[in-house]
């Protein structure tokens, strides 16, 4: 930099009068864009690299007005935009980012601080203690499960199994790296991709993450676990964990934790449960079932911002043996230490990441503006409307269901065979109407709908299964396979 760039004096953020007219622009945008979401196309009609063309490919030299930062906002993102937030968005796991929740991320981002000690911020670890702790209380988990909160799942499934890896007796695994003997880790067929993935990043690689054979619900088989451990043990390889399911990704299914944590025990492994979707549902009595046994894992996760209307991203993880979460992470070099260290609870030792957002502000707003029972009833009709829809599919005779619909997605087919629900899945996407999701049940192409939306109605369902049914009418000519049968599950 030359002498006559160097500017006089500190130049400060953009004036706060043109910030403040922003942020009405914004907001009202916002306000308008909840009430009138319903009437845009889920999905938009872009094609890779659309999107790209149509931004500049240098930075500007000139700062520009906010106002024309908003312009673009709408002319060239919005339109490369699928609407998560949309009444008929179906796919993957239904969500909303609700006003309570919107609004506190306008306040993070103001604060905009890092809750990485206690000192940084004590507001931000207190608050995330008391939110963590609240939900707790809302889904029945006992006293003695510590909350800290994440960005999804895939990191709070990383930490407990790093947790677990770290009380694996006498290793040092923390110290020395990994042993010679491989660890073995076990989880469902159905598990979600996640907890491979952990095996890859902890080093305990693809080969030894041990996928246990699943029962006619899809739940993990505790006799096939028990004999997998058994087999391992006298090929000596050394188990340490377990992860159990509570609303498996493909078909929601929910793994008999109780007599997977029984054989935890007696075997001394680790039990990690995710219930990063299913968790939820356990603010009704008629699903408090769904976590029963999970008194007895070791860690657990539950996403808010799946189906409790926390704003992405927010992964609550409960740790029953937290001292070992700590254990495996904490760190503390000078620059860090504080004098009140051994009185608090610094976050940033029970993870990997030093900087952390205040999410827990966001998770204490939607708490507060809807309350245990707003989000009882909430979710009670989203799986209210998922029973009727299944009503309609086993009224039809030319489709089947695939699986057991225990909270609010449902997993059905074509009879006709999977090139007309592959048609099937793409034409409703492409239409804009809606957004559905597939997966591959023991095999076959299947559908998916996940109800979650807190604006979604029974007229979005029935509009959206309407669809599904006239772009299938066209037929197909491949021969029907035998109708799947499932067990229901027990409670």
């Amino acid at each position: 930099m030359s002498r006559s760039e160097i500017p006089a004096g500190p130049l400060g953020d953009i004036d706060t009068r043109e910030f403040r007219a922003a942020a009405h622009r914004a907001v009202e945008w916002a306000g308008d864009y909840l009430d009138t979401i319903g009437e845009r196309p889920v999905m938009p009609h872009v094609s890779p690299g659309d999107i790209r063309r149509r931004l500049p490919r240098m930075p500007p030299e000139q700062g520009e007005a906010l106002d024309a930062i908003l312009d673009d906002f709408e002319r060239l993102v919005l339109p490369g935009i699928t609407h998560w937030n949309h009444p008929r968005f179906f796919g993957y796991f239904g969500i909303t980012g609700s006003s309570p929740g919107i609004l506190a991320e306008l306040l993070i981002a103001a604060l905009n601080v890092n809750g990485m000690l206690w000192r940084t911020s004590p507001a931000a670890t207190e608050v995330e203690e008391v939110a963590c702790d609240w939900l707790r209380q809302a889904i029945g988990l006992p006293e003695g499960f510590s909350g800290v909160i994440n960005d999804t799942a895939s990191s709070s499934t990383l930490y407990a199994l790093t947790a677990a890896r770290e009380a694996v007796p006498d290793a040092e695994i923390r110290r020395r790296g990994m042993p010679a003997a491989r660890l073995r880790l076990y989880t469902s067929e159905e598990a979600h991709s996640s907890v491979e993935k952990a095996g890859i990043v902890l080093g305990v690689g693809q080969d030894n993450v041990v996928k246990v054979r699943t029962d006619s619900a899809f739940r993990m088989d505790p006799s096939e676990l028990g004999k997998a451990i058994d087999r391992d043990r006298r090929a000596g390889h050394v188990p340490f964990a377990v992860v159990a399911t509570v609303g498996s990704t493909s078909v929601t299914a929910v793994d008999p934790v109780h007599e997977v944590a029984a054989i935890c025990q007696a075997e001394g492994l680790w039990l990690h449960v995710d219930a990063a979707y299913g968790g939820a549902a356990a603010v009704l009595d008629s699903h408090r079932w769904v976590l029963a046994g999970c008194e007895h894992a070791d860690s657990l996760v539950v996403n808010p911002h799946k189906w409790l209307f926390t704003p992405m991203d927010c992964s609550v993880l409960y740790c029953r043996r937290e001292e070992m979460l700590k254990r495996a992470f904490s760190l503390t070099p000078a620059y860090l230490e504080t004098s009140e260290a051994d009185h608090v609870r610094n976050l940033m030792d029970y993870g990997s990441s030093l900087g952390r957002r205040f999410r827990g502000l966001k998770l204490w707003f939607v708490l507060r503006a809807f309350g245990i029972d707003g989000a009882r009833r909430r979710i009670a009709v989203h799986i209210a409307m998922a029973q009727e829809l299944r009503a309609w599919i086993e009224a039809d005779p030319e489709f089947e269901l695939l699986a057991p619909t225990q909270f609010s997605t449902v997993v059905f087919r074509h009879r006709a065979g999977d090139a007309v629900n592959e048609r099937i899945h793409d034409e409703v996407n492409r239409s804009g109407e809606a957004l559905i999701s597939h997966t591959d049940v023991r095999g076959v192409y299947a559908l998916r709908i996940a109800i979650g939306n807190l604006r979604t109605t029974p007229d979005d369902v029935r509009a959206t299964w309407e669809l599904i049914r006239s772009v299938s009418s066209t037929g197909s000519n491949d021969a029907p396979p035998p109708t799947r049968r499932f067990a229901p599950p027990s409670p």
